[in-house]
C-alpha cells in the first residue's frame, strides 16, 4: 500500500513517556538495498507479522513510502540477507491529543539510543512537543535506521553520538531547541 509518511523525530532526554504508553511492540528489521534515494526495508513484528517496505527519498518531512504484509517465514529468510545488522528494538506507542509518538527503544548494537517520532497529518501541523524530547534530528541521516543497520559503532563513539550527553540534555538548551519551530506541553 502507497502512503506518504510525513513524521518529525527526535532524540529522548529522559524516561518520562514510560508513564503514558499504552502499547509496545519488538521489532527486527534489516535492508536490502540502501542507497541516497530509496531504501528497501524488511521487519519482523512481535515475530507475528512481517512487512516488506519501499522508502523514497525524504523531500523535507515527507516521503513517499510502500509497504506490504508477506509470510513470516520469507522476512526471515531475508531479514538472513540484510546489508550490515538486523536493527531490534522495542517500539511504544503514546498518545498525545490527535497524534501518537513512537518510542523506539534500542537494542543489542544500538543499545542506549531512545528516538521518539511523530507521524504528521499535513507537513503544517504543529503538535505540542512533550518536555521528555531531547534534540530534533528530522532529517539527520546518522539516526536513520538504515545507517544504524549499516554503520556498528564502537562504545566510546556510541556514546558521543547519541549517549547521554546528546540524548540527556540540560533544560536550558532543551527549551533554546523547542522555542524554534514548535509548541511545547508541560510534559
Amino acid at each position: 500500500m502507497r502512503t506518504r509518511e510525513i513524521e518529525r523525530r527526535f532524540l529522548v532526554r529522559n524516561d518520562d513517556w514510560r508513564r503514558k504508553a499504552v502499547a509496545a511492540s519488538e521489532l527486527r528489521q534489516g535492508y536490502l538495498l540502501c542507497d541516497a534515494h530509496k531504501s528497501l526495508r524488511i521487519r519482523l513484528v512481535d515475530g507475528q507479522a512481517a512487512f516488506l517496505t519501499v522508502k523514497f527519498k525524504r523531500q523535507g518531512i515527507v516521503r513517499d513510502e510502500f509497504e506490504y504484509a508477506i509470510p513470516l517465514l520469507e522476512a526471515e529468510e531475508l531479514l538472513e540477507r540484510a546489508i550490515g545488522a538486523v536493527i531490534e528494538k522495542s517500539r511504544y506507542r503514546v498518545p498525545a491529543g490527535r497524534f501518537t509518538w513512537e518510542i523506539d527503544v534500542f537494542h543489542g548494537a544500538h543499545s542506549g539510543l531512545t528516538i521518539a517520532e511523530i507521524e504528521l497529518f499535513s507537513e503544517t501541523d504543529r503538535p505540542v512537543l512533550p518536555r521528555w524530547l531531547g534534540p530534533e534530528i528530522t532529517g539527520d541521516a546518522r539516526y536513520s535506521n538504515r545507517t544504524l543497520a549499516t554503520t556498528i559503532l564502537d562504545r566510546s563513539a556510541q556514546l558521543r553520538l547519541f549517549g547521554a550527553k546528546s540524548a540527556m540534555i540540560t533544560d536550558e538548551v532543551s527549551d533554546s531547541i523547542r522555542r524554534l519551530s514548535s509548541n511545547y506541553g508541560p510534559d
